[in-house]
């Protein structure tokens, strides 16, 4: 089983961001992050789903990714997704990561768990502080979805 832990992280609403992703694997760890310039917090949570699954490179086992983001987890595990998915996104935030997540989706046997945030999980602390980190950084990337169509 792959365990995948992630959180994002936005100085203002849209503001710069970031997101960490812990990915564990019997005893192997590998930790992700980057910042972007110009993003939000939801589009960061749900990118450090999506580069923790793009950084698997089997698909043999199950994943479970435990994340703080109540938008994330509800919108796969309570069916949303598929409702915006045949309605074909209409009015719906962050379409380029939705599409993005869904063929990774269809690859892994996922399962989502929500936890608490600042909660004192010792990896999703650890997945805030990457992220947190990651949006102080310089060398700030561009979210291209995001200032594409917020321009």
């Amino acid at each position: 089983m792959v365990i995948i832990y992630t959180d994002g992280a936005a100085q203002g609403n849209p503001g710069r961001g970031g997101y960490g992703t812990v990915l564990l694997f019997g005893d192997k760890r590998k930790e992700l992050a980057e910042g972007f310039r110009l993003t939000t917090n939801n589009r960061m949570e749900l990118l450090a789903v999506i580069k923790g699954l793009e950084a698997l490179k089997t698909n043999k086992y199950p994943v479970i990714i435990y994340s703080d983001s109540k938008y994330v987890v509800d919108a796969v595990e309570k069916g949303w997704l598929n409702n915006w998915v045949k309605k074909g996104f209409k009015g719906k935030a962050n379409v380029d990561l939705w599409q993005r997540f869904l063929p990774l989706s269809k690859r892994f046997k996922i399962s989502f768990k929500w936890v608490k945030g600042h909660a004192g999980i010792p990896e999703n602390e650890r997945c805030d502080q990457l992220a947190v980190q990651a949006a102080e950084g310089g060398n700030l990337l561009t979210d291209h979805g995001y200032e594409a169509i917020n321009k």
